[in-house]
């Protein structure tokens, strides 16, 4: 049994969340999402955003998504992802500059498909 659901993009209310993507998840999986803010380890997190569920062979479709379909997660860790270098030179112009960066992420553990 798996589930596609949407993680960020707009929100019914109209705000605008981090990121737009749309997961294939299952139950007992561990993935990494974008950084969902100060969330205590094991704090549960319901996606109401369920686009697909296929159980058993059978695929169910959301117009754009179920009613009443929810995935039940839970936080595992919060961590930083490896550090990636920006480099920007002009040629013969002595103009260089050097950064970087690390994207904060938070891994969850995928509990209950419900639908």
């Amino acid at each position: 049994m798996y589930a596609i659901i949407k993680i960020g993009g707009y929100s019914k209310t109209g705000e605008i969340n981090k990121g737009g993507r749309q997961l294939k998840v299952e139950v007992n999986e561990q993935l990494y999402i974008d950084y969902l803010g100060e969330k205590e380890t094991g704090a549960v997190i319901e996606f109401t955003d369920v686009l697909a569920i296929c159980k058993d062979g059978d695929a169910i479709f959301g117009k754009p998504t179920i009613p009443n379909a929810k995935v039940v997660a839970e936080v595992v860790s919060d961590f930083k992802g490896p550090k990636l270098t920006i480099a920007k030179f002009r040629r013969r112009k002595n103009s260089k500059r050097k950064t970087g960066h690390r994207q904060i992420y938070t891994l969850i553990k995928i509990k209950e498909i419900v639908g």
